[in-house]
Formats: structure tokens, sequence, C-alpha cells
């Protein structure tokens, strides 16, 4: 039996994440503690890079999608093999274009007008070609 029985979304990109993050926060500290402007923006800039290298690492599948994962995907070395269509709750995703809810006028299937007739054709190519 495991240690714990719950996911805890321990992912390679969050504990990257997490490390980086804290290494800007403690730059943070000290600039905090020095009144030194560069060192807050070398801080500030690190923990924008913690944020980046996180979404990235969790839009290669490195990371958890939102809620509960089956227990066999509870690993840290486990791979998200649903990360690259995207997650459908997912905020980083979305951010990247994928997982998004598609919906409109885009994405039904419009007939095609033939330039001799100027009649809508109901035959779909593939039936005509034979393939």
């Amino acid at each position: 039996m495991s240690a714990h029985q719950y996911d805890e979304g321990h992912t390679v990109a969050g504990w990257t994440g997490f490390g980086i993050a804290t290494v800007g926060t403690s730059v943070l500290g000290l600039g905090v503690c020095m009144v030194s402007v560069p060192v807050l923006a070398v801080g500030l800039a690190i923990v924008v890079v913690s944020l980046l290298v996180t979404w990235a690492l969790h839009l290669t599948g490195w990371g958890k999608p939102p809620g509960r994962r089956p227990r066999e995907e509870w690993g840290m070395g486990v791979r998200d093999s649903g990360a690259r269509a995207g997650h459908p709750e997912c905020v980083g995703c979305r951010l990247a274009g994928r997982g998004a809810r598609r919906t409109g006028v885009a994405s039904e299937a419009v007939p095609a007008v033939s330039a001799v007739t100027g009649v809508g054709d109901a035959e779909p190519a593939a039936a005509r070609t034979g393939g």
C-alpha cells in the first residue's frame, strides 16, 4: 500500500516551478533587506521565469490536469498523455490555445457550391472520387 491515498499533484512541472520560485523569492527577500531595486527586479524576474517554466512543462505533459488523475498516473515521472490536446478545464491550456471549446460557424461544414450549376453539392468529395 502506498504512503498516501490521494493524488497530491507531485509533478515535474510543479517541483521545478517550486524550486525556481523559491530562489526568486529568496532573491526578492534579499533585495528587501538590502533596499536594492536592481536585486528586487532580478528576484521578480526569476519568479516570472518560474511561472513560464512551469507552464511550458505542463504543456509538454509533465504537469497535472485539473481534478483527480487515475492511480497509475500518480507517479512523478509519468507524463500526462492528454496534455497535447489540452485539458478542458485548464486555464494554462486555454491560454496556450489548447482545450478550448470551439463553437460557432467556423466549425460547421459548409456545402460546396458548383461553379457550373450554382447549386450546393450534397455529396462529399471522398464519395465522388471513390476514396
